[in-house]
């Protein structure tokens, strides 16, 4: 059976569609948070919880709001997508000096994109000083003798005591940024072993991932890998694998100067690269879970193909080996391509989401076969760097 090219959409009207969206969603939502996933295709605000109203900033998510909105400001240069950016800068500062759902590793995504991306913007003082504090209190969750920044929950909390995630990786950036603001090495050095540790027992020797590995924190040995929102302990989540290739590529860059470090992430980079291409579909979407194959009526989890893209782009970008530079870029074009064609909505001008058959969690049937704000971003994200090379990432 020979494959019929669909008539696929160009790259400058999926892209002016995505910021489309983005603008739109400004008139419906305004300044209130919508929730991390659609609900049929729809965004609701953000739910009530404890003293936080409904459409409150809670959460990991919240920040790439902003981060399309920088993303679409650079695209059209309109400055209504601007001045949203700049009043949720100011309600993350709020956030942060309230201690408002904070007790997070994911204190980097959420300040990367709302406090350094306005300061590099502006160059104003205040998102500067914002983005150092809110990599102060990450540092906070590092741990001796471990080496790692525990992902979730209070320090105390039993459960969640020495629990690191392969999403940390994208969280890192923020403290390598306030290491190049401050100059203090602290930053670093905490960059430098939480990134050895992941590379060490988080990425597997087929070079699958665990979501998830846990560190005794009185000793700081290893102890077990597991999974959160994965199939099985022992399978491969889809957006864990994703995040292993963006986040090893970037501290890669971050650590180049320290050799060792920075050429093994480049390694461990390319290894998550190489395993999640070599278990996508024939569509080039991946499935939630890698270990689901083509035949499977699992579903899709276009968010981390988004997210393997920019990566793959990242890696484009930083690998000195030309041949390899351009067949990541190529990998990363025909990801995108796979979403243009599989999972960008079919009427985007009465869209919420800008990207479908994302999932959040689906053990816990979260967000399955919907728009996720993180999707939406990293589409958004991976169809700048595509169009435009010169580019400079946020992270």
């Amino acid at each position: 059976m020979h494959h019929i090219e669909k008539n696929r959409v160009p790259l400058t009207t999926a892209l002016d569609d995505a910021v489309a969206v983005v603008r739109r969603n400004i008139d419906r939502f305004g300044d209130a948070y919508v929730d991390d996933t659609t609900s049929g295709d729809r965004y609701p605000l953000r739910p009530a919880l404890g003293d936080l109203a409904l459409g409150a900033n809670r959460g990991w998510t919240t920040s790439f709001v902003p981060g399309m909105q920088w993303l679409a400001h650079e695209v059209t240069g309109d400055e209504v997508f601007r001045d949203h950016a700049l009043r949720h800068a100011v309600d993350f500062e709020r956030r942060l000096h309230a201690r408002e759902d904070l007790d997070t590793h994911d204190l980097g995504f959420l300040y990367t994109l709302s406090a350094v991306v306005p300061w590099r913007k502006t160059g104003d003082e205040r998102w500067r000083a914002l983005g150092i504090a809110a990599a102060d209190l990450l540092m906070g969750r590092f741990l001796e003798p471990a080496g790692i920044v525990q992902a979730w929950g209070d320090l105390t909390d039993p459960v969640q005591r020495g629990r690191t995630i392969i999403d940390s990786l994208m969280n890192m950036p923020l403290l390598s940024w306030a290491g190049e603001q401050t100059g203090e090495p602290r930053f670093a050095e905490a960059v430098r072993r939480h990134t050895t540790q992941l590379r060490t027992h988080i990425l597997r020797d087929d070079d699958s991932t665990f979501h998830t590995f846990f560190w005794d924190t009185e000793t700081g040995l290893p102890l077990r890998g597991s999974t959160a929102q994965g199939a099985f302990d022992d399978s491969c989540w889809a957006r864990g694998q994703a995040w292993g290739v963006y986040g090893f590529a970037l501290n890669h860059t971050a650590l180049r100067g320290d050799s060792d470090s920075g050429e093994s992430l480049l390694d461990a980079a390319w290894r998550c690269a190489d395993y999640f291409l070599s278990h996508l579909p024939a569509d080039g979407i991946p499935y939630w879970d890698l270990v689901y194959a083509d035949g499977s009526d699992a579903p899709r989890d276009s968010s981390a193909g988004a997210i393997a893209a920019c990566g793959l782009y990242e890696l484009a970008a930083c690998d000195p080996d030309p041949a390899r530079a351009a067949r990541a870029r190529r990998e990363a074009d025909a990801l995108i391509d796979a979403l243009i064609d599989g999972a960008r909505p079919n009427d985007p001008e009465s869209a919420e989401a800008l990207l479908r058959h994302g999932v959040y969690d689906l053990p816990k049937s979260i967000g399955v076969d919907e728009g996720t704000l993180w999707g939406d971003y990293f589409y958004l994200e991976a169809l700048v760097r595509r169009t435009r090379p010169e580019w400079n990432r946020y992270w």
